[in-house]
């Protein structure tokens, strides 16, 4: 009963509209956060990544549910995809940067390939205009463990160099926006390259 209301209850978040979120065009705000690779913290800034090339910032409601494992999981297996395209990863959720610990190393999920930021109080998702929606007490994820926190609306932005943001993905499938940010990444290494 317990993994069929939190499944309803996820679903019915996901399937919230995410109309609000900053649009094509605009400038992404840059962003400071503690984060985690491979189980390690550290501490990530957009201004940084995108030096190096564009960025995928992608919103997602909690680790170790099902959808955000999903996406997470094909997130790590696409990121040498993402890479050959000069592209960095990173996940965003209201996450602890602890439960982001073991999400970030777990082979199942990130696996180490990419890293999560977490956004505790919710700045980030306010400065990208991501909707953020209160689960019911008591909630908990695939674990068993309370997840306690808010759950940002899956949303994913890709970021130009210049720090635009070039495409807005959201009310599709966790894996559709893994392949739609794949696929505008790839575009935009091919229009660098003068393809």
């Amino acid at each position: 009963m317990k993994r069929f209301l939190f499944g309803t209850v996820l679903m019915s978040v996901a399937a919230l509209p995410a109309m609000a979120a900053l649009q094509q065009g605009e400038s992404a705000p840059k962003f400071t956060a503690q984060a985690s690779l491979a189980g390690k913290t550290f501490t990530f800034s957009l201004k940084k990544a995108l030096r190096k090339g564009p960025v995928v910032v992608y919103f997602y409601p909690s680790a170790y549910t099902g959808g955000c494992d999903l996406e997470a999981h094909t997130f790590a297996q696409d990121s040498e995809k993402f890479k050959s395209a000069g592209a960095t990863i990173i996940g965003v959720s209201l996450d602890s940067i602890r439960r982001l610990n073991d999400f970030s190393a777990d082979p199942n999920y990130c696996a180490g390939k990419f890293p999560t930021a977490s956004d505790t109080g919710g700045a980030i998702s306010k400065s990208y205009q991501v909707e953020v929606h209160q689960g019911p007490p008591g909630l908990k994820d695939v674990r068993g463990v309370d997840i306690g926190h808010g759950f940002a609306d899956r949303t994913t932005f890709v970021i130009a160099r210049d720090g635009k943001i070039v495409s807005v993905i959201s009310q599709v499938s966790p894996e559709e926006h893994v392949a739609k940010a794949l696929q505008v990444v790839q575009h935009l290494h091919m229009k660098s390259q003068g393809a």
